[in-house]
């Protein structure tokens, strides 16, 4: 009995905790080659017209996804957008190109997999990852790129995260989760990269399911801690970076600030549609 009850308790630990939501970075120098001088450009208006047409803020400025309508009709679009990723040759791209397109289909991917399950409450219940306690869709292979499979954990921690060492790719991937930074309104593009990535940290900062002052308290996204490497390494840093993006009254309160209080995270569906309800 001893025994049965340290399996449930071991299993109901895994299944509660955000398993895929910590990993390490990881480099997988496989991805690291790249092309300057390439003049080469992706063409990602087929994500552009998929987000227009299927994706809106709501008054709470939240971005919610229309995933029964993509499932619906338009779902031969995405998959052909993906498909149109998965033969590029990314290799032979420059690093911004790079960037935007590896963010670009983990975002598409991570769509496609929510609508080929919808309706369901929450990513952490598309249980497809490989092994016994794994949970949601991070350690499937969802793509295969240059002839190599790959999964979302593999573009987030083993490519995006350890090739640029930017703490604004936490603002770019979207796990169709409302504590999520929003799904970008449009393709991420090489021109405009940049300025896309700043606008979404502001965004987010600022927001506030990103960080918020509660009755005294300094609550901020378990994001921070989850992965504060990337951010200094310390509540401190944590601090540091936000207030790079912080406005208003919140940058002054954030700057008497040296501790974290509390970390939240909602792991429900961005869904712009209650999940079983008609769309």
């Amino acid at each position: 009995m001893r025994w049965f009850l340290l399996v449930v308790a071991t299993v109901w630990s895994l299944s509660s905790a955000p398993s895929h939501a910590s990993p390490g970075v990881d480099l997988w120098e496989r991805w690291e080659a790249h092309d300057p001088a390439s003049q080469v450009s992706v063409d990602h208006s087929a994500w552009d017209a998929i987000l227009a047409d299927h994706s809106a803020l709501d008054e709470h400025g939240i971005r919610r996804v229309d995933y029964a309508a993509i499932a619906d009709g338009s779902a031969e679009a995405l998959n052909a957008y993906i498909a149109m990723l998965e033969a590029t040759p990314v290799s032979d791209l420059t690093r911004d190109e790079q960037f935007a397109f590896w963010a670009n289909l983990y975002n598409a991917l991570t769509v496609r997999v929510i609508a080929d399950h919808f309706p369901v409450e929450s990513i952490r219940k598309v249980n497809i990852s490989p092994g016994l306690f794994s949970i949601g869709p991070w350690g499937a292979e969802l793509a295969t790129v240059e002839g190599v499979a790959v999964t979302l954990d593999d573009i987030e921690h083993r490519i995006l995260r350890p090739i640029w060492r930017d703490p604004r790719v936490h603002y770019a991937v979207n796990c169709a989760a409302i504590g999520c930074p929003n799904l970008n309104g449009e393709a991420f593009s090489a021109d405009r990269l940049d300025a896309q990535l700043d606008a979404a940290g502001h965004a987010f900062v600022n927001h506030a399911r990103g960080v918020r002052i509660d009755d005294g308290d300094l609550i901020a996204s378990k994001i921070y801690d989850w992965f504060d490497e990337d951010f200094g390494g310390s509540e401190e840093g944590v601090i540091a970076h936000l207030l790079e993006f912080a406005e208003g009254s919140l940058k002054g309160d954030l700057e008497s600030r040296t501790e974290i209080d509390d970390y939240e995270y909602d792991w429900s569906v961005n869904s712009l549609t209650e999940p079983g309800a008609e769309g």
